[in-house]
């Protein structure tokens, strides 16, 4: 698939003062004495497109199979297999989130510090072993220890992904590649329909197939995910120059480099936007996991097989894939994507049809609006966009997503038992979630806007040496540079995505 790019830069745009050693004049220009008229930048993007884009992409659709197996296994008798009772079974599933979210900070930044063809490619191969070891366990302590060790190797690529691709993306580009990597998890869902449909008429193999899968495609990672763009070695020192040049003149100062310092990590950690942002996909992601996990089990409870059920989410899983990519696609396009996070309304629409309806059909149908609610609203990309530091973006990313995962302990317990076949707390606690996210989207865009619009009137402005204006309290710098750079997304310049 080809995805579109800005059109070409000039070899002016906006720059920045350069750290590690880079290459840089005194206005910042990145690596002045390259010559970039002859690159096709168009050309050169969807060169990076395919480096990266489709191969994460698939990446991120084994973790989601592996990740979520377990809820269509369900429907073919693990608990009795393993002799679970409905708590242990809901506590291998909680388990997960809890490893999932604690290893999700500390592996952004190990990601950072090591070249991501190595990371993640490791993480892929560890979890891969797990998979392959759930696969031979026979009890419940067995499945507990190989659920808390896949969360803790899983948690390090969706945050890490999300973090890598803002390294080559302008903020209007950003979108559509990370809902293209999104799709994946609607991908896996529906192949995951179909797949434990087969893996049940292969009795006595469990979940060995999958980890087997994984472990190949994480041992081939190291030679097909490329590292950061500064020292991607499938470009040319040319095309390294125009992808940098390309970040930087979208404010992404720090596009050329970036020393590790606490400072950007302290404020990651006490920034306002992240902790909104956390709440955010909070509304977001418990909905997401609730949905995954138990998707098959409430198709099934409103009277169908178990075969049935595991089928009849592939569609849902398709429209959820085609309604992610064109969300990501026109936010993009149009700059708006608070206005787009908007749109998990349609999922509190379903959710009510699913509260209230005693109808099989009618609650089928319902699982359609809540998954086209639901899975284009994972707005990673919207933090993404307005945190300006390397560092600083890995950390708040990081933290954002695992305190949305971290929500997956909550929903694998909303499902009881003893509640088939309506779920209504589950489904009750779903829609609470939805609402709450609901009102922090609007609350975050509102808040957003507002600094914009205080930007624009020069209430941010700092004190440039050599220029009139400016407020102390906005800090003194020796240059629009220095304060580009000691600022990141709090200079005065920055607009934030709405």
């Amino acid at each position: 698939m080809t995805l579109s790019s800005s059109p070409s830069l000039s070899e002016k745009g906006d720059v920045v003062h350069v750290e590690d050693g880079k290459t840089a004049t005194a206005g910042g220009l990145y690596n002045p004495h390259i010559d970039v008229s002859d690159i096709d930048e168009r050309a050169l993007m969807r060169k990076v497109d395919m480096r990266t884009v489709p191969w994460l992409s698939f990446l991120y659709l084994l973790c989601f199979l592996d990740r979520t197996s377990i809820g269509n296994a369900k429907l073919y008798s693990i608990e009795t297999s393993l002799g679970l009772s409905d708590t242990q079974y809901l506590i291998c599933l909680t388990v997960f989130f809890i490893s999932y979210a604690l290893f999700e900070v500390p592996s952004n930044v190990v990601l950072k510090r090591l070249r991501p063809s190595i990371w993640l490619s490791t993480l892929m191969v560890l979890w891969g072993i797990m998979m392959t070891v759930q696969g031979l366990v026979h009890n419940y302590s067995g499945l507990l220890v190989m659920r808390w060790m896949l969360g803790a190797f899983e948690a390090g690529l969706f945050p890490g992904v999300t973090y890598y691709l803002s390294c080559w993306y302008k903020r209007s580009e950003f979108g559509i590649r990370a809902a293209i990597f999104f799709s994946a998890a609607t991908i896996s869902g529906a192949f995951g329909g179909l797949l434990a449909v087969g893996l049940a008429r292969m009795n006595g193999i469990g979940g060995k197939p999958c980890g087997l899968v994984t472990i190949l495609a994480g041992a081939i990672s190291f030679w097909i995910i490329v590292d950061f763009p500064d020292n991607a070695t499938f470009l040319t020192e040319a095309e390294r120059t125009v992808v940098i040049r390309r970040l930087q003149s979208d404010a992404q100062f720090s596009a050329a480099g970036e020393k590790m310092q606490w400072r950007h990590i302290t404020k990651a950690l006490t920034e306002w936007k992240t902790y909104l942002a956390m709440v955010v996909y909070a509304g977001i992601d418990m909905p997401l996991y609730a949905f995954a996990l138990f998707l098959p089990s409430i198709i099934k409870q409103v009277r169908f097989s178990a075969t049935s059920a595991n089928l009849l989410t592939v569609p849902v899983y398709a429209l959820a894939c085609i309604s992610t990519c064109l969300v990501g696609f026109f936010a993009d396009k149009y700059g708006n994507r608070g206005m787009f996070n908007i749109g998990i309304f349609t999922a509190a629409v379903g959710y009510i049809i699913l509260i209230v309806s005693r109808n099989a059909a009618l609650s089928y149908f319902a699982v359609f609006l809540g998954a086209c609610g639901i899975y284009p609203c994972i707005r990673d990309a919207w933090m993404s966009n307005n945190s300006e530091g390397t560092y600083k973006r890995s950390v708040a990313l990081a933290m954002v997503i695992s305190w949305g995962n971290l929500q997956g302990a909550v929903s694998s317990n909303v499902y009881r038992a003893t509640q088939v076949p309506w779920y209504p707390l589950g489904h009750g606690l779903v829609l609470m979630y939805i609402g709450t996210g609901l009102i922090a989207t609007v609350t975050f865009r509102f808040l957003l806007k507002r600094e914009n619009a205080r930007r624009d009137r020069g209430e941010r402005d700092e004190i440039i040496e050599g220029r009139e204006g400016g407020f102390e309290a906005n800090g003194r710098f020796a240059s629009v540079d220095d304060a580009k750079r000691e600022k990141g997304d709090e200079w005065s310049g920055y607009r934030y995505t709405l």
